[in-house]
């Protein structure tokens, strides 16, 4: 029996491991929605469509099956772009769906007509004007260039009348995901590399993104205890060892901190490692760097003495395999790092500290919570006093740095893990970017806890100023009616002031289920203080 195009989409989106679509529809998203709806499919219908494609986006980190997410034409396609740029940027797969006009109007109307490939292209691996003729091809081959290599958005245009066209059937129908094998390196391949880690006595590892799409988390740990090195993993890879391990330092912050660590080491092992998770920076070590990767390297930043290219679980395993044990001096240096970097983060305060509340959270949320940490000056204080202990438990905008991830990021993330507890740290600038998506996790009953550092101000840029000796002027925010803006919303909200009224707020939140706000009214005093010690501004 033939089938129409949204019903060959609705069933290759399902089919491929993502049973909802979010975003904002366009008058012709409807067919798409209701052949969604046929088949026991969710639409999350968000307030924006960046939330939606941030949302989609961070499924599809998790889960590793592209996310969907849809707008209108003209100004709803132009909205989802920061989301497009967050997928390509912080390396999640994404399907953008935009709808556009029959090809005649296109050419020749104005009136809310845009270039939607030309604005797409350069934040996506590949943009394409959908046809009913060619559905199938293009709707796998969408899934695989977003999931394949450096995983990232791919933008579909759909114009309307291909929507409802049937789609003929393909003869030979390609795999969504294809079954690729690997050549397993034997101990001659892997000879340099075993070469470099046998003169080395102080090898450190840094970790990035690349471990997840090999899946080989367990691969990498393996290596570092043999070898008995320290690990910094990128602030994106946070938890993919557990944060408790003895060899865990901590995390790559671009800072003058970790390079203390780093200098103390005679090799740079990088695992996975991909430019865009590091600050904008010159490469600031003299040390023999061995780079394993399953993408190369070709930005010219990290000046890598030898670069092994394969699959990191094949290559990890040959290595653990074949080289010899390490002397084991990470124990200590990851111990004698994470206490630096507490130490440094403790500056004096009058009130409530943002890093007295983040211990507080430690203290109270269970292990398995996922976390997402929105951009600006406190998520210096969460990536380094949160603790995370598993694979993508730690979910922010690394790449990108877009304000406004928390919220969306964290439904993603409870639709990705319904079961586990999600709790989302932004400050109150970025959180008022995103603010109507709490009555999406209300009304789609998505249940999150929101935890909102209030310092009044964009801190970052108060810092800046301050810092640059620029007098403080047009940062002012937050010191809302914070109680009736989340019942307004219908989700549970509260104002703490002290550590343990932040505990007591999030063991209620944990019993009650429900979506919950809770605000922290912090002094953010010691700010220029933390960054001065952790990183250059």
């Amino acid at each position: 029996m033939s089938k129409t195009t949204v019903e060959v989409m609705a069933e290759t989106f399902r089919d491929m491991g993502t049973p909802f679509i979010a975003g904002h529809p366009g008058g012709d998203t409807v067919h798409l929605m209701d052949a969604a709806r046929v088949r026991d499919m969710r639409y999350v219908l968000t307030k924006q469509e960046v939330a939606g494609a941030i949302l989609a986006a961070t499924y599809g980190e998790i889960t590793g099956s592209p996310g969907v997410c849809t707008s209108t034409r003209g100004p709803g396609a132009t909205n989802m772009v920061n989301g497009a740029a967050y997928a390509w940027s912080d390396r999640a797969p994404l399907l953008l769906l935009t709808d556009q006009y029959p090809t005649d109007i296109l050419e020749t109307r104005l009136r809310q007509t845009i270039d939607h490939r030309t604005i797409y292209t350069p934040i996506t691996k590949w943009s394409t004007t959908l046809q009913a003729k060619t559905a199938n091809l293009q709707l796998h081959h969408a899934i695989q260039v977003a999931t394949s290599g450096t995983p990232g958005p791919v933008h579909i245009d759909l114009p309307s009348p291909e929507l409802t066209k049937e789609v003929p059937e393909m003869m030979g129908q390609p795999a969504m995901f294809p079954d690729r094998g690997f050549i397993e390196p034997d101990k001659k391949a892997l000879r340099k590399p075993l070469d470099m880690i046998a003169k080395a006595s102080k090898p450190v590892i840094l970790v990035g993104l690349g471990v997840y799409w090999d899946k080989a988390t367990a691969d990498f740990i393996a290596l570092a205890e043999k070898l008995g090195a320290p690990v910094l993993t990128t602030s994106k890879c946070k938890g993919v060892i557990p944060e408790d391990h003895e060899l865990s330092a901590g995390c790559i912050i671009g800072g003058t901190i970790e390079r203390e660590l780093v200098n103390q080491s005679d090799l740079i092992i990088t695992i996975g490692l991909d430019i865009v998770e590091l600050q904008p920076k010159p490469w600031p070590y003299k040390i023999p760097v061995l780079s394993l990767t399953s993408v190369p390297t070709l930005n010219g930043l990290i000046p890598f003495e030898y670069e092994m290219v394969g699959d990191l679980k094949l290559l990890l395993n040959g290595l653990v395999e074949f080289c010899e044990p390490g002397q084991g001096w990470g124990v200590q240096a990851a111990s004698d790092f994470r206490i630096a970097v507490s130490n440094a983060l403790n500056t004096p305060c009058k009130g409530l500290s943002p890093q007295a509340a983040m211990e507080a959270a430690v203290d109270v949320m269970p292990r398995e919570t996922i976390a997402t940490c929105d951009a600006g000056a406190s998520r210096l204080l969460v990536v380094q006093k949160w603790k995370s202990h598993s694979e993508r438990g730690f979910l922010t905008s690394n790449g990108l740095g877009t304000m406004g991830y928390a919220i969306p990021g964290a439904i993603g993330a409870r639709l990705a893990r319904p079961k586990t507890p999600i709790v989302a740290f932004a400050g109150d600038g970025g959180f008022l970017m995103a603010v109507a998506e709490l009555q999406t996790a209300v009304k789609e009953n998505l249940p999150i806890i929101v935890v909102v550092l209030d310092d009044e101000e964009i801190a970052l840029i108060r810092i800046k100023q301050a810092i640059k000796g620029v007098k403080r002027h047009g940062v002012d925010v937050g010191g809302l009616n914070w109680e009736s803006l989340a019942h307004g919303f219908g989700a549970d909200g509260v104002v703490v002031d002290t550590a343990p009224q932040l505990g007591d707020a999030l063991q209620g939140a944990l019993k009650s289920g429900r979506t919950t706000l809770i605000v922290a009214k912090i002094d953010g005093s010691g700010y220029i203080d933390q960054f001065n010690a952790l990183r250059e501004v």
